[in-house]
This record gives structure tokens, sequence and C-alpha cells, in this order.
């Protein structure tokens, strides 16, 4: 339950028709395996207790009568545990009968939730032996208990609030108007879902569309448990179909498996932190019923996926379609700015390094679907002390590869110049001696940008911009920066799908580029000519540093959190302590580098994490970092 995980199981347990005794074996031995398993929410089908395709019998008292024996039996077995256990039975109350989901924790009937939606077409007959509940809830007994009984109930964990439960059974996930959306803007985080849905050809893909798109709505966990090929009858054929997802991404899908527990852990605070984020939930509960629960607080070791790189795609299919995406993304701000500002050229500093590189090839994207000739793409290498003969070769070869109009302006002189102006001795590596460099090349780039009539492009991208790895109006600075968004272990995926797409000479240098360490060479290389200031050594590994950004950005992850999932994402890569001590540097950089973030030139939005000042973040450039810091040395201790 620690940092808001909770392990929850669906199933599909084996039935025979009408043979209740035989369907209370099969729930208990699952809950017996659950339990086992540290489960603390299981779901199981619709109807678990008789099974669905009872039909007539449903009108028998006998099959009544062991439907509530069962339930008793369930009650009973539940006390040896706090596993929280929704499944669903058939109920008889006030003369009526009602097809119901029962949730049980620890010898207690917590509520009793009937289906609202009776399906009564084709296959179906449910109106023939189930009444439609009215909306509401009323206090019952039931098996000698005091309990609730109706539509509109919440099971909230007491321990755990973000962990708040409602139910819905099978066909009304499939309506216009769900019961699950109500549940949702009333607070519930996890929607559980009892089913017995017969197999057909498309079912399957049409099933899964339902409950992925829910649980995205309704920014939820959504446990759907479909009922087990015992329930095969007559005409109808039905195979086992379970599904858990969370805020519309899959964390575990299960086929034709009976009697076999999918088990994955779900994330309530992440979409309760989701939830105050969009503010379109948690305010209209004022016909609910608050049903409280505890769970027993334990760990909870993790085996859902984490991505160790959440912001490029792990299958090669998906992160094709993804490049294309962004490239086109970039491509059409430039383009659009291009348009409003009537500018027919553009200024790009080439480095010869991986995001001047990417800032390129979008300018020469937009370029042609503009119908602009190359010539108007001016790029400029700016070699000072420690550039490179590999970054320099590479920028011209890309240049010409490109057609693009190129120039060399060196600025070692006029940098030399600057530091007698200053005073600086030039012996003295320091930050002047780095920063006067960034400075020098982006004043030669604005300036010309003046004389011809351009825009300057800013290279710069979103993990620099997150540890605010820029030199103040120097590199930070351009007149539309079309990296902005684009994480760093992402701009090496563009760089390679555009060279796998590209003519031999062009895709040669781009792999070329996509092989040399991140720089900005602004300290004298090695005597052997190769680069000596290397980016991740200074400020650690970006796969690192993305990830946290990520975490802390796009979900709002407290410092221990994004640590424990850095650690399991990272097992076997990175020690703890080494996680810690970047961790620690991030959140450092992250908050006194605000102020660089606070006059970002504008640029293209491409994903759910942008630091853009006038959109996704918006944060005072004075604010303490003390609160972070002081949980970051607990977790050092």
């Amino acid at each position: 339950m620690k940092d808001g995980f909770v392990k929850c199981a669906v199933a599909s347990a084996s039935v025979r028709v009408a043979d209740t005794m035989y369907n209370t074996a099969s729930i208990i031995s699952l809950m017996r395996s659950a339990v086992q398993q540290g489960v603390r929410l299981l779901v199981l089908p619709e109807l678990v207790t008789t099974a669905y395709t009872c039909a007539d019998l449903f009108l028998q008292k006998s099959l009544q009568k062991g439907a509530v024996d069962a339930i008793a039996n369930v009650v009973d077995e539940s006390r040896n545990s706090d596993l929280l256990v929704v499944f669903g039975s058939l109920i008889p109350l006030h003369g009526r009968l009602y097809n119901c989901a029962v949730v049980v924790q620890s010898g207690r009937i917590l509520g009793l939730v009937p289906k609202q939606h009776l399906p009564n077409y084709l296959e179906y007959y449910e109106k023939r032996w189930f009444k439609v509940p009215s909306d509401g809830n009323i206090a019952v007994e039931f098996l000698g208990q005091s309990t609730y009984f109706g539509t509109r109930l919440l099971f909230t964990c007491t321990n755990l609030p973000e962990l708040v439960v409602a139910c819905e059974i099978c066909e009304d996930l499939w309506v216009p108007r769900s019961p699950s959306t109500d549940h949702a803007v009333a607070g519930a985080t996890v929607i559980t879902n009892c089913s017995a849905s017969d197999e057909f050809v498309g079912k399957e893909e049409y099933r899964r569309s339902l409950v992925k798109t829910q649980s995205g709505r309704l920014i939820c966990a959504y446990l759907y448990s479909d009922a087990g090929e015992g329930e095969s009858t007559t005409d109808l054929v039905f195979s086992p179909h379970n599904l858990i997802f969370e805020d519309g991404h899959s964390l575990g899908e299960q086929r034709e498996q009976s009697d076999t527990l999918l088990i994955t852990e779900i994330d309530v605070q992440k979409l309760a932190l989701e939830r105050i984020r969009r503010q379109s939930f948690g305010y209209d509960d004022n016909m609910y019923q608050r049903i409280p629960f505890t769970l027993e607080e334990r760990e909870c070791t993790l085996t859902r996926k984490i991505d160790r790189n959440p912001f490029v795609p792990s299958d090669a299919q998906t992160m094709t379609a993804r490049c294309e995406k962004i490239l086109t993304l970039q491509s059409l701000g430039l383009k659009k700015r291009l348009e409003h500002t009537k500018v027919k050229q553009v200024i790009v500093g080439l480095s010869g390094g991986l995001d001047s590189t990417l800032a390129l090839l979008v300018c020469v994207r937009a370029f042609d679907a503009l119908k602009l000739p190359r010539s108007g793409i001016l790029a400029v290498t700016m070699p000072g002390f420690g550039t490179t003969k590999r970054t320099k070769g590479n920028a011209t070869k890309l240049a010409k590869a490109l057609d693009v109009a190129f120039t060399t302006i060196s600025i070692s002189k006029a940098v030399g110049q600057h530091f007698k102006d200053i005073g600086h001795d030039p012996a003295v590596a320091d930050v002047t001696y780095e920063n006067s460099q960034a400075r020098e090349r982006t004043q030669v780039l604005m300036d010309l940008a003046n004389k011809r009539g351009a825009l300057v492009i800013g290279t710069g991208d979103l993990s620099e911009l997150a540890l605010g790895w820029a030199t103040y109006n120097g590199d930070h600075m351009s007149m539309y920066g079309v990296n902005a968004s684009v994480p760093k272990t992402l701009v090496k995926h563009l760089v390679s799908y555009i060279a796998q797409i590209s003519d031999p000479s062009l895709k040669k240098v781009l792999l070329d580029i996509v092989d040399t360490p991140v720089s900005p060479e602004l300290l004298p290389a090695k005597h052997d000519g190769t680069i000596s200031q290397v980016t991740e050594d200074l400020v650690g590994p970006y796969e690192l540093h993305d990830f946290f950004l990520y975490q802390v950005v796009r979900f709002g992850y407290s410092p221990s959190k994004v640590y424990r999932l850095a650690q399991y994402a990272f097992t076997g890569i990175y020690e703890p302590a080494f996680i810690l001590g970047w961790l620690k540097i991030f959140y450092r950089r992250f908050f006194s580098q605000q102020f660089k973030r606070s006059c970002l030139p504008d640029g293209p939005r491409i994903g759910s994490v942008s630091l853009s000042p006038r959109g996704d973040w918006r944060m005072s450039s004075d604010s303490s970092v003390a609160l972070w810091q002081q949980e970051l040395e607990t977790l050092a201790n």
C-alpha cells in the first residue's frame, strides 16, 4: 500500500451451471490463492455463485437458497484475512430477485450493488428473472448483518483514502451512460466489473476497447472479471477474458484461463493526483453512501512494468510512428511561425551534436512543406576552444547532405578579445570561460538573423531545460525553440529514425552524430583531439534524469516514490546509492534553474510533459527545494 500501490487480481472461477456447492469451492479456492500471493482486492465474475446461464432455474427456491448459502460461506472464509472480495450473485430481497455484486471483507458484507442495466435482447433475457433496481441506496438486513443495498455505494479505504472502489456489472459498461461514470465523478478510483460476457468473433477486441476507453475517460483503474468456459451451454460459448486497465493503459490481460489469478498492482495515488490536475472529479457525491473498510498496511512488491525510458516506446512499430508524429509536430509549429512572420530564412547554430542536428532536420521539413528553397536555411558552425575535428566535420557533412546554406565563423578571437575586455585569464577554464563562448555564439546567430531577415532556431531540448543545462541568454535563447519539448533520450531516436529513411550519405553522418558523446564542447579537447567535456559525466545519465523528470512533472510523485520506481526500473543497471545521488542533483537543479524556464522562447508542445511557462508548467523562480531535500535526506538514512 506504500506510495498508493494496491495489489489486485481478477479471475474466472470454474463453475458448473446451477451447482452452487461446486462454485463456492471455486470461489474460496481463488480467495485463498489471492491471500497467499498478497492480493488486497479480488474481483470474480457475474453470478459466479450459481453460474450466469441458469435461465429459469433462477426462479427455483432451491437455487436461490443455494446462492445465499454460497454467500454465507464466502463471508465465513473472509474472516481469515482482510482481502476485499467482489463477486457476482443473485440476491433475493423484498420479494424480488436482483443480479448483484457482493462486496465482502473480514466477515462483513460491506454492500450489495445491483445491476442497473439488464440486457433483454438477442441471447439475453435477464428481465425475465431479475428486477431493475431503483436509483439510490437503502439499509437492509442480509444474512443477519446490517448492510447497504444500492446503486450508489462507494467503498472507501480508511488508511488509503485514494482507494475508493465502486461496482458495475457486465452490461452496465456497454450502455451509453455507464454507472461507472457517476461513480468516478463521485470519487471512485477503482471500478470493478463482475461480468459474464459470451464470446463470438470480434467481441474480444470490442470488450478490450470498452475497458481501455472507460479507464482512460474516468482516470480510474478498471478491473474486469469475465465468466469462464463452464458457463458454455446450449447456443452460447463463454471463454475467459480478464482485463486490468489503469488510466487507459493495460496492466494485464488474461484469455482462456479459468481458476488462475491475473495479478498486478494499481497505483491509486497516481490516479488521485491526475484527477486533482484535471479538476473534473469528486464533486458530485450527494446521493452516494461511503462505506469504510481498512486494509492492513503491508509492503507491496512491484511486479507491474515500469518503463525505464518513459518517453521512448519499447516496440519498433510504435517507435517509428511516434518519431514521425513528433517530427511532424515540430515542423508544423515552425511552419506556422514562418507563415505568420512571413520570414523565409532561418539560422541554426550547427555544432555536429544531436540537438542541433535535430533542429536542422526539422527546419528542412518545414521548408519543404512550405516549398521554400533549402538555401534559405543557414547552418552556422562556430568552432571555439573545445570544438573537435569530429563534430566540426560532421556539421560540414550534414549541411552538405541536406543541401542547406553553410558557413563557418570561428569565435576564438572574439572570445579572446572579450576576455581582455572583462579582465578574465583565459587559462582559467571556469564558468566565465565556458559561458562567454556560448553567449558569443548566440550573438553571432542573432546578428546574422538581423542581417538576413531570418529567425534564429533554438536547439536546446527538454532535458537540458529541466536541469538548467544552458547558458542564460546564450544557447538558452532563440526566436523559436523547436526541441523545447523533446527529452534527450528521445532526440537520439528521432535522429536515428531519420537516418534509417535517408540516402546512404546522409545516413552515415547521422549515425556518427548519434554515436558522438553529448557535449557542449566548451573546454579544450584532449591531446588526441577527442571530446574532453562529456555532459553525462557532469550532470549524470540522461536516462535517469528523463525518468525523474517524467515522474515528477507528469505525475507529481514525491522524492521517495520517484526513488522507489527508479530502483525498480533500473535494477541491475544502477546501484541505489548512484540513483539517489543523481536524484538529489536533479531536484536541486530543477528548483534552482526555474528562472531560465520562466522566460523561454516559444516552442511546439509535442508530448504530455512540457516546461513552457505559458502552458504546462508554472512555477515560481524562487521556490524553495527544502521540503523535497528533507525527504531525500531521510532516504539516504
